[in-house]
């Protein structure tokens, strides 16, 4: 097996206090992510409380449609999820809601990408959301066979 797989164990450490059933459920559900990617699409997604999803506003309306519609292993252009939130000519917002998403990895930012197809900025580092482009395709090709 390839060295940097194999040193990539899935792990999380647990408090001495117990965990809360939020915790729990975001803990179970991003441990499913990076090491059983078919299981996120069964576990329910944590309950987001960040005062961004209590106004009703563009941000929130495509931080929604990028949870809901672009699943894992697929990758939509600024511009495409403009449109799928309600407003085509809106492509620089939805860098601007990219920018602020409370939850990323949760809410797939990282899946976001330019027309032209290069990968486009990210709050973690590009090269961590190229790293995650790969494990989603690599992940989702895997469950192809």
């Amino acid at each position: 097996p390839n060295r940097a797989e194999s040193s990539a164990a899935c792990e999380v450490c647990e408090g001495a206090e117990e965990m809360t059933e939020p915790l729990k459920q975001c803990t179970a559900w991003l441990h499913a992510y990076f090491c059983k990617p078919a299981r996120t699409a069964s576990l329910p997604v944590p309950a987001f409380h960040h005062p961004l999803f209590r106004q009703d506003s563009f941000t929130r309306q495509v931080l929604w449609t990028l949870l809901r519609d672009v699943k894992f292993g697929e990758a939509v252009s600024y511009k495409q999820l403009a449109d799928l939130a309600g407003n085509s000519r809106a492509a620089r917002a939805v860098g601007g809601a990219m920018r602020s998403n409370p939850i990323p990895i949760i809410i797939p930012c990282h899946r976001v990408i330019c027309s032209s197809g290069q990968t486009g900025n990210y709050g973690g580092g590009n090269l961590m959301k190229e790293w995650l482009l790969s494990h989603e395709k690599l992940q989702k090709e895997k469950l192809a066979y």
